[in-house]
């Protein structure tokens, strides 16, 4: 099976990047997000399709210093921007990522210890919030609501055998395409990463 490659990766090698490979070819293809900063980082890919445009992103991480939180918070305002011009033009939109936040105590193991930690930080969980009120659902919650559903491990031993993780890869999707996602799941029984693949499957 053939399938079409669009790659973003950052300017500095092997520091960060996107990829999307897909059966169809895009209608349309756009590379970054419209910033000159944030797009050296190679963190953005939007395609087009016939039914729906998908984002495909990696979110900055803020650091165990918290020192990139205010460039994570810049980009996370530019990348809801790009998304409700998106939408307000008709389209609907599909958003996978790395989002690099745990948005609620119960996308991780251990919440009350980490609640100073970056991916867990109140700035980070609150535009989270507004992401969400502003018209878009997480796809996994619509078919799990409960806990203990992570995406991703340390690689200190015994820490992905103890399932002692965080959920910080999310498919997102405006709310006008909700009845079209038919479920969303995690592959983790498929190693290789630290993360694990996660799955939305789409109704036809």
């Amino acid at each position: 099976m053939k399938y079409h490659a669009i790659w973003n990766p950052a300017q500095k090698p092997g520091y960060s990047g996107t990829a999307i490979f897909s059966k169809k070819e895009p209608i349309d293809i756009e590379i970054g997000i419209g910033d000159k900063e944030i797009d050296k980082e190679g963190r953005v890919i939007i395609a087009k399709y016939p039914k729906f445009t998908l984002i495909n992103s990696y979110f900055p991480n803020s650091q165990r210093d918290h020192a990139r939180l205010p460039f994570k918070l810049e980009f996370c305002k530019k990348f809801l921007k790009k998304a409700e011009s998106l939408r307000k033009k008709g389209e609907n939109v599909v958003m996978c990522a790395d989002w690099n936040i745990a948005h609620q105590e119960i996308d991780l193991r251990n919440p009350k210890t980490n609640k100073k930690n970056a991916g867990f930080l109140p700035e980070e969980r609150a535009w989270m919030d507004q992401f969400i009120k502003t018209g878009y659902v997480d796809a996994f919650r619509q078919f799990q609501p409960e806990g203990g559903h992570y995406t991703w491990w340390s690689y200190r031993p015994g820490v992905r055998e103890k399932n002692v993780g965080w959920r910080l890869d999310y498919f997102m999707a405006n709310k006008e395409f909700k009845d079209r996602l038919k479920t969303s799941y995690h592959r983790n029984d498929i190693f290789g990463s630290d993360h694990c693949p996660v799955v939305v499957e789409l109704k036809k």
